[in-house]
């Protein structure tokens, strides 16, 4: 096995759906007239465990573009970050940590952040190919915003959701199924070095 680098071409493909994902989410976002400017709140500390291999190799192409200094010093805050959610969980509370890529209340790899905390915010919705949907409420302020509205905009996780599963499949191939499922942290993700494959 060797430690996953992702080309220039595959990482555009990632970039383009992050940022369709983004445009996504300002539609909501415009429509409800939700900002994040001015939350007493920072999402960064709210527990979110991740679950593809592209979306970790996208992560390390940004942590490999900084300087190793700065690299180290966001390695030394998962450490902390990893061992302040182990005893959270060991007293079976949901942790509520910073992030080890928050610094001074904003991400250090703002363009290489993850699916979910693109989403984060906003109403959305997942539908179900059997039918079913599964609704996100979106963060507290948000729900404030929209609390007694009948009808409330939210972004269709299930397309993006798709084309992030099949880059996952491209990705990986035929080494899909050998591979260990994934549910980790950023944290996580970091301390475990770029993906091997």
């Amino acid at each position: 096995m060797e430690a996953l680098i992702l080309q220039p071409q595959f990482a555009a493909k990632i970039a383009d759906l992050y940022t369709r994902m983004e445009k996504a989410y300002d539609l909501v976002a415009q429509q409800l007239d939700f900002t994040c400017q001015g939350c007493p709140d920072n999402c960064c500390d709210s527990y979110f465990q991740h679950h593809t291999y592209v979306e970790w190799g996208y992560l390390w192409v940004g942590l490999m573009e900084l300087d190793p200094a700065r690299r180290k010093g966001i390695e030394k805050r998962a450490a902390e970050y990893a061992a302040a959610c182990e005893k959270v969980l060991a007293r079976d509370e949901r942790p509520q940590v910073m992030c080890p890529l928050n610094e001074e209340g904003r991400c250090t790899l703002y363009a290489h952040r993850l699916m979910i905390c693109r989403m984060h915010g906003v109403p959305s919705s997942l539908a179900f190919p059997n039918g079913q949907t599964k609704k996100f409420p979106g963060c507290f302020r948000c729900q404030e915003l929209v609390a007694g509205r009948q009808a409330v905009p939210c972004v269709e996780r299930a397309p993006l959701f798709r084309e992030l599963v099949a880059l996952e499949q491209e990705l990986l191939g035929k080494q899909q199924d050998q591979l260990p499922k994934l549910k980790k942290t950023i944290a996580d993700l970091i301390l475990m070095g770029p993906p091997e494959l």
